[in-house]
Formats: structure tokens, C-alpha cells, sequence
């Protein structure tokens, strides 16, 4: 059966060294995480994590959620009871604000326990995930009452959150939406329409669940202008705010799925369902891409969360499966082959991973603390520098790390051999389970298109300046070391490529569209590329001076030195084949006729 256990040290390691949280313990919620309650909270996470949601994720995925006659779902054996004890533990309400219940504690904290939950149980991480996104929309754009009413039950867990936006007809093209919103006499909106794909769309885990439904008004403009955001609880509140009627939103089936079993993906039908607008009429994309922005980032650890859990349970096998002789010698003279361990391709794939995982967590976690200071930061520089940072990196960190994670669990549950195919080692779940993450919360190739199209652009360009302005004074701050010259050299070299790629579309994109498009998947995966490698050598430089300085634990540093250095020569290069097949332009890729494929 699978294991898992959490990267405790390593994130910790990224929190105190590499990103120094300490120094920004002016800033509210930092005071309070100093370096004890980081590291009692990061343990117990890993306990409940490890203890409560892992042992039920196999099972869940085995059972699935259910949907009885009278249309109500029931999730799988055990959802119920750990969700309680996530409740009772005070995990819903860890960076949420403290004027609705919350703890306030920095977001970057939070990503730390994001990642447990979803390496430990993909689809059950996804109920308090799609809260945490219907809370941003409504802290940011619903009204006080609209606050009041129902933010401290979402915040303390006894209420959950969805977002609707798909529709059977329409996708990523929200401006074919047909779901309707007709006014009532009291204020509110009866909604009518039907949404598909709807994570968490139903369960029996909490009281209430709070929809954010996208929907048109009868005076709305065709296409996205014309799209509005409403609150439909699952049930009316009655006078005292609590679950009252039931508000005819009818689960029509839950969509059977390759996986994320665990998860009820419903179809919604909303039969003039009573609902509350919220933020400005016609303006609802706007709000909803709050949601969006806050899940795209939580998919893209998605990525990070699976691929370090077949990680480890590829480790785990590799090490004790004996196959074969090591090509240089036996390794286990005493008994009757090596383990697999030895053999150079299955180091490969496992490196390629934990290189990849060590890194992309190391950003994931900036990409947190740059969420914090976008918000907190005490001048409005430095919250800007934040927001533009956070923006740009939020398609990389989805496409890119969901690509590479699914990648990585492909390539873990290959070292299993025959093994990884059969059911009961857990190998192929992770796999299926991985790959709804390149498709939802937008499309890889949407993620890229909103990189090149978008954020590349965004303030005349303000963004992306700033992270090569960024960049290279780490990559400053490294060179005087001669032991950090693969980090330097590479990064440098990637950097120029970068730049090398931006002035292209640049000057190549606007004059052909089809020319941006071409590129964007593989300028997005250059980018990532550059963004894994600064974090590399900003790590790589903390771990030159710990060892220098004397540490109690030098294994581990001169680890992440070679794994760095791994990444560098072995990874980097593959910009210098992205770079070319980007600056080929559209030509070939238009080539042929519809008809002819």
C-alpha cells in the first residue's frame, strides 16, 4: 500500500533560510508565526495529514462519492469524520482573517499544509480548497452583510464553498454562458440554468454549501461583459442565518471521472434558485477570476502535492526491489541481484523528480509570501512589486508545475514496472488523480495563453522586468563563489535565453497572433525552466553558507547541492531546445487544412 510522509524539514528549510520569514515579523500575522509555532504547526499537519487523510485516500478513490434517490451524496468512508476533525483541529481557519473567525496566520504558512493535504489526499485537500476560493471572492467583492453572513461559518468549516462557471455547451468561452438570473421583488435573483464539473458540488461534509454561480441578467450584452456573480446557498438562511429551505439546486448526477474519486464532481441544475448578487451587475468575471487566480496557484502545488508522493513511494520501491546487477559491480554480493536503485535510468527518473519537487515547493511557497506582502506590505512599492510578481507566476506555477507533475508521477509509477499498473500499489491512482490538473482551473494551453497574451504585457511590461531585475541580483549575489558556478552559469544562461524568447514575441506575436500562440506553451515552460533554476541557486547559496558556517546536519545541505547542481546541468539545457522551437514561429503549425489532419 502507499506511504507518505511530509516534507516537514524541507519546508522548513525554505521558510527559515530561504525565504527568512522572520524579517517580516512587522507585518500582521507574521509577529505571531515565529520560528517554534511554525514548526509545532507544520508537525501537527503532518500527523494529521499522515494519520487521517492518507490512510482513506486509497480506500476513497476505491468507493467514490454516492448519489442516492432522493438526490442527496454521501462521500466516501472516513471523509466525514476526518473533515470533523479538520474542522475541530482549526485547519479551515489558519490564514483566514480574525474579524470572521479566522487565525490570521500568513498564507505561506498555509501552502505548507495545502501541500499535505493534496499529497496525502488529491480529492479530499479539494473541499476546503474550492472554500478557500469562494471566501477570496467574497472578502474582496461581497457586500459588509454579505460578509457577515457568510464568511465566519465558511471560515470555521461548518459551511463550504463551490464556483460555477462551466456549462455543457461552454468551457473557457464563458461569453456563450446561458444559466439566467431574473430579478426578484425582493432584491434577490431566481437563478435558473445548469453547471457541469462542479468540484464539491454536493457532499455530506458540512451544513450548507455557499455557490458562487456565474449567470446573466434579462438587460445583460451578449458575451463576457455581460456576466454577473451570485451567492446561492445550498439552503435559504432563515431569520437567525442558519440552513433553511432547501434552494432547488438539484444534483443531476456526479460525473463518473478518471480520477479524483474521492471528490463529488456534480452536475447542478438550478431551478430558480434564490440567489444574492455579488460585486457590480455585469461585472462577475471580474470577481470570479478572484476565485480562479487563488485555485490556479492551488493547482499548480496540485502538481507539486502528487508528484512528491509517487516520489516517495517510487523511493521506497526502488530501494528494495532487487532486479538486475549494478553495471559497475554488484552491489548486493549476498543476494541474488541489486536493488534498483543502482541502476543510472531509474536514478534519472528520480532525480528529475526530486530535483523538480525541491524547487517548485521552493517557489510555491515564495509565490505565498509574495501573496502576504501583495496585501500587507508596508509600502505601496513593495505591495505592487508583490502583485505584479504574483501574477505572472500564477500561469507558470499552474501549467508548468501541473505539466511536470503529472510527468513525474508517470515516471515514478514507471519505475514500478508491472507493479505500478496494478491497483494496490496506489502508483496509478496518483497518475489519474494528476492529470485533472492540466485541464481544470484553465487549460495548460489557456495558462500559457494568458502568460504570453496577458500577463507579458500587463502594466507595459512592469512584471516581467521586475523578475528579470530579481533574478539576476540573485544570480549576483552567487557569483563570487566558484562552488555555485553551475548555478550561476546556468541561471545566467537561461536568463539571456528568456529575454532572448520575450523580445521575440514581442516583436514577432503582435505582428501575427498565430505567431504568440505557437509559442506560448513553450515560452511558459522556458519560463518555468528559469524560475526552478533562480530557485535553485538561491537554495544552493543558502546551503554553501550553512556549511561554511558549521551545521549540525551537513548531509542535508550537501544534498540539496547536488540535487541543485543535478537541475542545472542536466534540466537547464532544455531552454536551448524550447528557445528554438518557439522562434520557429506559426508557419508550420498552421500549415495544414482543417480537413487534412
Amino acid at each position: 500500500m502507499p506511504i507518505y510522509r511530509a516534507p516537514v524539514k524541507d519546508q522548513l528549510f525554505i521558510l527559515n533560510e530561504v525565504l527568512n520569514i522572520g524579517k517580516y515579523s512587522n507585518l500582521p500575522g507574521y509577529a505571531e508565526a515565529t520560528p517554534d509555532l511554525v514548526s509545532a504547526i507544520l508537525e501537527e499537519g503532518a500527523k494529521f495529514c499522515e494519520n487521517e487523510l492518507q490512510p482513506i485516500n486509497y480506500s476513497g478513490d476505491r468507493e467514490g462519492c454516492t448519489r442516492h434517490e432522493d438526490g442527496t451524496v454521501t462521500t466516501p468512508k472516513g471523509y466525514k469524520e476526518a473533515y470533523q476533525k479538520f474542522v475541530e483541529n482549526g485547519w479551515s481557519s489558519l490564514t483566514s482573517d480574525p474579524e470572521y473567525g479566522g487565525q490570521g496566520l500568513p498564507h505561506v504558512l498555509g501552502f505548507c499544509f495545502e501541500e499535505m493535504m493534496i499529497s496525502s489526499n488529491h480529492a479530499f485537500a479539494m473541499y476546503p480548497g474550492l472554500s478557500a476560493g469562494a471566501m477570496a471572492a467574497i472578502t474582496i467583492d461581497g457586500t459588509d452583510e454579505q460578509k457577515q453572513t457568510y464568511l465566519p461559518k465558511m471560515v470555521a468549516g461548518e459551511w463550504t464553498g463551490t464556483m460555477n462557471l462551466t456549462e455543457p455547451h461552454c468551457g473557457t468561452d464563458l461569453g456563450m454562458l446561458r444559466t439566467k438570473a431574473e430579478p426578484n421583488e425582493d432584491g434577490s435573483y431566481a437563478i435558473s440554468g445548469t453547471k457541469i464539473f462542479i468540484s464539491a458540488g454536493d457532499h455530506d461534509l458540512a451544513e450548507n454549501i455557499i455557490h458562487l454561480v456565474l449567470a446573466r441578467l434579462p438587460d445583460a450584452p451578449k458575451g463576457v461583459k455581460g456576466i454577473s456573480l451570485f451567492i446561492v446557498p445550498k439552503y435559504k438562511l432563515d431569520a437567525d442565518g442558519n440552513p433553511g429551505e432547501f434552494n432547488n439546486v438539484n444534483v443531476a448526477s456526479i460525473e463518473e471521472k478518471m480520477g479524483i474519486h474521492g471528490n463529488s464532481t456534480c452536475v447542478l441544475n438550478y431551478e430558480g434558485s434564490e440567489g444574492y448578487l455579488i460585486g457590480e451587475p455585469h461585472k462577475g468575471l471580474k470577481s470570479m477570476f478572484i476565485m480562479m487566480n487563488a485555485a490556479r496557484i492551488g493547482v499548480g502545488m496540485q502538481g507539486l502535492g502528487n508528484s512528491e508522493v509517487a516520489y516517495q513511494n517510487a523511493v521506497e520501491y526502488a530501494r528494495d526491489r532487487i532486479q538486475g546487477r549494478s553495471l559497475t559491480g554488484p552491489k548486493n554480493p549476498d543476494g541474488a541481484a541489486d536493488p534498483i536503485i543502482v541502476h543510472p535510468d531509474v536514478r534519472r527518473m528520480l532525480m528529475n523528480a526530486k530535483a523538480f519537487n525541491e524547487a517548485s515547493r521552493a517557489a510555491s511557497l515564495w509565490c505565498g509570501l509574495l501573496v502576504d506582502l501583495a496585501h500587507k506590505a508596508e509600502t505601496e512599492e513593495e505591495r505592487q512589486w508583490a502583485d505584479d510578481m504574483v501574477s505572472l507566476l500564477t500561469p507558470i506555477i499552474k501549467g508548468v508545475f501541473t505539466d511536470r507533475g503529472f510527468e513525474y508521477c508517470v515516471s515514478s509509477q514507471q519505475i514500478f514496472g508491472g507493479h505500478g499498473y496494478i491497483a494496490e500499489t496506489g502508483m496509478e491512482q496518483f497518475v489519474r488523480d494528476a492529470r485533472i490538473c492540466q485541464i481544470y482551473e484553465g487549460a495548460n494551453g489557456i495558462q500559457a495563453l494568458d502568460l504570453v497574451g496577458r500577463k507579458l504585457g500587463a502594466n507595459g511590461g512592469r512584471g516581467v522586468q521586475a523578475f528579470f531585475k530579481y533574478a539576476a541580483e540573485v544570480r549576483e549575489s552567487a557569483k563570487g563563489d566558484d562552488r555555485l558556478r553551475p548555478f550561476t552559469d546556468a541561471l545566467g544562461q537561461g536568463l539571456k535565453d528568456l529575454q532572448q524568447a520575450t523580445m521575440w514575441l514581442m516583436q514577432n506575436g503582435m505582428a501575427n497572433p498565430d505567431n504568440a500562440g505557437a509559442a506560448s506553451t513553450p515560452y511558459m515552460h522556458l519560463f518555468g525552466h528559469v524560475l526552478l533554476g533562480l530557485m535553485w541557486t538561491q537554495m544552493a547559496k543558502v546551503s554553501t553558507d550553512a556549511l561554511d558556517a558549521g551545521t549540525s546536519d551537513p548531509t542535508f545541505y550537501e544534498n540539496k547541492l547536488a540535487t541543485g547542481r543535478y537541475y542545472m546541468k542536466r534540466r537547464m539545457p532544455e531552454i536551448k531546445a524550447l528557445l528554438a522551437e518557439l522562434e520557429t514561429g506559426a508557419e508550420d503549425v498552421m500549415a495544414l487544412d482543417a480537413a487534412n489532419f
